[in-house]
Order: C-alpha cells, then sequence, then structure tokens
C-alpha cells in the first residue's frame, strides 16, 4: 500500500481527539469583529472550539490519515 497524501488545507483547521472525534474551530470569526458587526458575547463564543458533526467525520479523516 503507498503512502497517502494529507490534505494541506484539513489538517490546519481539524485535529483528531484521543476518543477519535474531529475538532474544528468556528467559522465567521474574524470578518467585521469590531464595531458594529458582531455582539462580545457571539465573539465570546465563536473562540471556542467544537466537534465535527458526525456525517463529516469519515470524509475529514480520510484527508489527514496520520493524525
Amino acid at each position: 500500500m503507498p503512502k497517502l497524501k494529507t490534505h494541506s488545507g484539513a489538517k490546519k483547521r481539524f485535529c483528531l481527539t484521543k476518543s477519535g472525534k474531529v475538532k474544528r474551530a468556528h467559522a465567521y470569526k474574524s470578518h467585521l469583529a469590531t464595531g458594529h458587526g458582531k455582539t462580545p458575547k457571539r465573539k465570546r463564543g465563536l473562540r471556542q472550539g467544537t466537534y465535527a458533526d458526525v456525517t463529516n467525520e469519515s470524509a475529514i479523516k480520510r484527508m489527514i490519515p496520520y493524525k
């Protein structure tokens, strides 16, 4: 079996936990972050990481085979 190439975009965005879940960051965090764009409460919520949905987990794990 030959080596597989890791998807370079996925390796920067996702990481695996010990239990096999896929961790990800929230979207919509950077643009319009000051002033009238987003409330501080919303920005605090976007700071926390979360887990990828189980329907996408297998596709993401294929993209990062050696993580």
